[in-house]
């Protein structure tokens, strides 16, 4: 069965020949050698572009480990695209795998201690030569965000062009689905849209390959790049974010949480340096606090969202299925791979009561930055009640602004604006890009 990634496939296109590298990154298994070496190569192959004019090479399989030397990978990429009058596209799947050598060129006698990395030859450096050629469009994907996409500025010189790729979208998945919208996302609230785990034939074989994933690729991988001795800490700190999914956190809570799974201590330090881990790993995304009225970020607490819920479910054996985190979960993730910046929204406001004043925090749960405005969204599994209505809006009411107020309900709802300015849909119509934000 062919999953179709349209939007990531118009993004390539969009950026192609334009003398940067093309780099996808996203969490491993999300598809990313798939939407380069079959979408987007199909599409090139149905507008002309001749088989002999892709140069592939994938760093994880066995016939290419040699490539993991920077010097023999720029060699054979040269060697294949010697006729100068033709254009080629070049393939290079996950580029983190590449090692750094030794330059031998330079006299260690001679580079100063701060100057030490120019003593070794890596990726950067033999892509940086190869997207100067004209001849050449250059792609590359990779797992590590701290190799990747933290670097692209510095190493690549302004010749790094991001495409982040993410786990299907609802949107997505549901073409692939025969089965009616609220059943659809049922089954994407539990299982997520790991690609391959959508095509699993059923559900204990949907909850087997999560778990597989889980333990035998994105824990073993993390163990494994940053040598760590002690991965029960790793595990107490994924199951504690996994926990506490739309609930704000920070490091000293999260070694708390972890102390408490483990019976014994650790320390914050240890606990960020994981959450940095994690994130680097795309397993989890970080929303950070903002104070709409003060404009300014809050550095203490954050909120951590997982970045497929199926994974989520999977490390917690599908037990903790809250439908309003479920939901909130899902409704950033779909807002970030839209490629908006989101921020938890906060409202700071002076009390007066019974004659003593006091400040309290009220909470927006998606602050959406568009670019020329904001827009506040707040998820919500329903409004029954006028009560349950006041709670919903009063933070947006309180803003101080005039942006766009959003609430997304559970279920089908067609959107409607009520006399007070504010929009009300369901998550369906909102996930399935009827509902224009």
């Amino acid at each position: 069965m062919i999953i179709q990634r349209l939007k990531y496939v118009n993004e390539l296109l969009s950026k192609r020949w334009n003398g940067k590298v093309k780099i996808i990154t996203g969490i491993r298994r999300c598809g990313k050698s798939y939407l380069l070496s079959t979408l987007y190569k199909n599409q090139l192959l149905s507008e002309g572009v001749s088989e002999d004019c892709f140069v592939e090479i994938a760093l994880d399989r066995k016939s290419d480990l040699k490539y993991r030397n920077p010097n023999q990978l720029f060699q054979y990429v040269v060697d294949r695209t010697q006729d100068k009058d033709k254009r080629y596209y070049v393939f290079i799947d996950e580029i983190q795998l590449s090692v750094k050598i030794k330059n031998k060129d330079i006299d260690e006698n001679l580079v100063s201690e701060e100057d030490k990395e120019m003593l070794y030859i890596t990726f950067y450096d033999i892509l940086n030569d190869l997207v100067a050629r004209k001849n050449l469009d250059i792609y590359v994907t990779g797992s590590n965000s701290k190799m990747l996409s933290k670097d692209i500025v510095t190493n690549f010189r302004d010749r790094g062009s991001e495409i982040k790729l993410y786990p299907l979208s609802f949107k997505e998945y549901f073409q692939m689905e025969v089965q009616d919208r609220s059943n659809a996302l049922e089954n994407y609230l539990t299982y997520g849209g790991m690609p391959l785990a959508v095509l699993e034939p059923n559900e204990i074989e949907k909850q087997k390959y999560l778990h597989d994933l889980y333990k035998n690729v994105y824990i073993k991988d993390i163990v494994e790049r940053y040598s760590l001795k002690d991965d029960e800490i790793l595990d107490a700190v994924v199951d504690s974010l996994c926990s506490a999914v739309g609930s704000l956190t920070n490091p000293h809570n999260l070694t708390n949480a972890a102390s408490s799974l483990m019976g014994r201590k650790t320390s914050d330090h240890t606990i960020k340096n994981y959450l940095d881990y994690l994130e680097d790993s795309y397993l989890f995304s970080k929303a950070k606090r903002y104070d709409v009225k003060g404009k300014r970020y809050f550095d203490n607490t954050k909120k951590f969202y997982a970045v497929d819920l199926g994974l989520r479910n999977a490390k917690l054996n599908f037990r903790q299925q809250e439908r309003s985190h479920l939901m909130e979960n899902m409704i950033y993730m779909e807002l970030i791979s839209r490629g908006y910046s989101v921020d938890v929204g906060v409202v700071e406001l002076t009390i007066n009561k019974d004659g003593i004043r006091k400040k309290s925090q009220y909470e927006i749960d998606f602050v959406v930055n568009t670019g020329h405005e904001k827009i506040y969204i707040q998820s919500a599994l329903n409004i029954d009640t006028p009560e349950k209505r006041s709670q919903e809006t009063y933070s947006m009411k309180n803003s101080g602004d005039f942006f766009r107020k959003i609430i997304v309900l559970d279920g089908n709802i067609k959107a409607w604006n009520d006399e007070e300015g504010f929009t009300y849909v369901g998550v369906i119509p909102f996930l399935l890009d009827e509902f224009e934000l």
